[in-house]
C-alpha cells in the first residue's frame, strides 16, 4: 500500500501524535495489567491497614478498583488490544505496509510492553493509585463487553479467593522478614524466635512440653515437714511442689510453698494438715494452647499429665466404679480450729523471731483468708475419707505455666535457683 501522508504536514503531525498516545495507552495497559492484577486484596488490605502514610492512602484508592477482579482484567486487556489493532492503521498511512508492520512491533514491544511491566512491577502501586480515577472510567466505557465475558470467566473459574499463607508459609516468612536473613528485615531474633514459637504451640502436646515423673520433685501425704523434708523443698527452689499417696504415679494435689512460711521444722507438720490444692488433669495428647487457657483460668498454674491404663481391677482403697472417688478434705488456714489456729500462729512466731510481727499483718492475713475462702472449691479436703488412687490411669509427668512459656519462647527460662552445668 503506498504512502498516503506526506512529511511535515498538518496530517503527518496527527497521526506522529495518534502513534504516540497510542503506545503510551498501550504500555499503559500493560503495565497495570501486571502492576494491580500482581496485588492481591490481602496485601491491599495489609497495607490500608498497618502501612506506611503513603502506602495506606494508594492502598485505599486502588482498592476499589480491583475489588472484582475478572472485570478490571478484560477492561485492561480490552484497551490495551484495541490501542496495539489501531497502531498499525495509523502507521500504514506513513510508510509502507511492510514497515508498519515492523515499526508497531517494535514499538510495542519496547515501550508497550518491556518498560512499562518493569516499572509497574516495581512502582505498581503508586502508579496504579495515580490512574485509579482514569482505570474506573475506562472500566464504565468498556462495561458492555467487558461486564458478560468477566461474568464468564465468574462461572467457569469461580470467584478469585483471597491468598492467605499457610502456618508454615507464614513461619517461613517471619524468619525471611529476621534481621539475621540478611535481607533487610526489621525483625530481630527474639521477634522472630517468639512468633515461630506462637505458630508452632498449636502443634505441640503436652507430652512434649511435660517432665517426666521420674525427674519430677514430689512429697508424699503421709510424709512430715521436718527439718530434712523443709531444707529439700528449699533447695529445690519450686514454688509449687506436686502431693502423691501411695505411689509417685499418683499425684492428687499440689502444694503452694509460701504456704509452709509459717511452719517450724521442729514441729513437724504432716502434709495432710497443710493446705493441699486441686490440681488439673489432662491427657497427654492435649494441645498446649488449651493447657495455656487453662491456666489463664487461674485455677492453677501446674497440671499432672495422665494416661489411661489397661488394668481393669481398682484398688481396694478405692470406691466401687458406680461412685465418683470421694472428696479428700486437708485442713487449711482459717478453717482450723480457732484455739489451734491461735496456738499455732504464736508458737510459730515466737520461733521464728526474725520476722517482724505488726498490725499490718495481721490485717494482711485476714484479706488473704477471704480470697482463699472464695476459692474454697479449689482446695483438696480430707474428712477421714480413703484418699483416691486413679488405678484407671496414672501420672506421667508434670507440666507448669513456666513450660509452656518456654515452648512459646523456644529457650530455657532460668531463675535464682537453677544451677548451669558448663561441659
Amino acid at each position: 500500500m503506498a504512502v498516503e501522508v506526506r512529511c511535515c504536514g498538518t496530517d503527518f503531525i496527527i497521526h506522529i501524535l495518534i502513534i504516540l498516545l497510542l503506545v503510551l495507552f498501550a504500555g499503559m495497559m500493560s503495565g497495570l495489567t501486571l502492576g494491580l492484577m500482581s496485588l492481591s486484596l490481602v496485601d491491599l488490605e495489609v497495607l490500608a491497614k498497618s502501612g506506611t502514610p503513603t502506602h495506606r492512602k494508594h492502598a485505599a484508592k486502588i482498592l476499589p478498583v480491583v475489588k472484582n477482579q475478572h472485570l478490571l482484567l478484560c477492561t485492561l486487556l480490552l484497551c490495551n488490544a484495541a490501542a496495539m489493532e489501531a497502531l498499525p492503521i495509523f502507521l500504514d498511512g506513513l510508510v509502507t505496509a511492510w514497515g508498519a508492520i515492523l515499526i508497531s512491533v517494535t514499538l510495542i514491544l519496547v515501550f508497550g510492553e518491556i518498560i512499562p511491566q518493569a516499572v509497574c512491577s516495581r512502582y505498581g502501586l503508586a502508579i496504579g493509585a495515580t490512574v485509579a480515577p482514569i482505570v474506573q472510567v475506562l472500566v464504565w466505557i468498556c462495561f458492555p463487553v467487558a461486564y458478560p465475558i468477566s461474568k464468564l470467566l465468574d462461572f467457569l473459574l469461580g470467584h478469585r479467593h483471597v491468598a492467605l499463607f499457610r502456618r508454615a508459609e507464614l513461619k517461613t516468612l517471619v524468619n525471611l522478614h529476621g534481621n539475621e536473613a540478611g535481607k533487610g528485615g526489621e525483625l530481630t531474633h527474639d521477634e522472630t524466635t517468639i512468633i515461630a514459637g506462637a505458630l508452632e504451640l498449636t502443634e505441640k502436646t503436652a507430652k512434649d512440653a511435660m517432665t517426666p515423673i521420674s525427674e519430677t520433685f514430689a512429697i508424699d501425704i503421709n510424709a512430715k515437714f521436718d527439718r530434712e523434708l523443709m531444707s529439700l523443698v528449699l533447695e529445690k527452689g519450686h514454688s509449687r511442689v506436686p502431693v502423691y499417696y501411695e505411689q509417685p504415679t499418683n499425684i492428687i494435689g499440689v502444694i503452694l510453698v509460701k504456704n509452709l512460711l509459717t511452719i517450724h521444722p521442729e514441729d513437724e507438720v504432716p502434709a495432710k494438715r497443710v493446705t493441699i490444692r486441686r490440681i488439673p488433669r489432662i491427657q497427654e495428647a492435649l494441645p498446649l494452647y488449651d493447657i495455656l487457657n487453662e491456666f489463664q483460668k487461674g485455677h492453677s498454674h501446674m497440671a499432672v499429665i495422665v494416661r489411661r491404663c489397661d488394668k481393669t481391677e481398682q484398688s481396694p482403697s478405692t470406691n466401687s466404679a458406680k461412685g465418683p472417688l470421694p472428696e479428700v478434705k486437708v485442713d487449711i488456714d482459717g478453717e482450723k480450729h480457732p484455739r489451734e489456729s491461735a496456738l499455732r500462729r504464736k508458737h510459730s512466731f515466737k520461733k521464728w523471731k526474725s520476722l517482724p510481727v505488726t498490725s499490718n499483718s495481721f490485717k494482711s492475713g485476714s484479706r488473704s483468708r477471704k480470697w482463699t475462702k472464695g476459692l474454697n472449691s479449689d482446695i483438696l479436703h480430707l474428712n477421714g475419707n480413703p484418699l483416691p488412687t486413679h488405678s484407671e490411669e496414672e501420672a506421667v509427668g508434670i507440666i507448669t505455666m513456666e513450660d509452656v512459656i518456654e515452648e512459646l519462647l523456644q529457650e530455657e527460662i532460668f531463675d535464682e535457683t537453677d544451677h548451669h552445668y558448663e561441659d
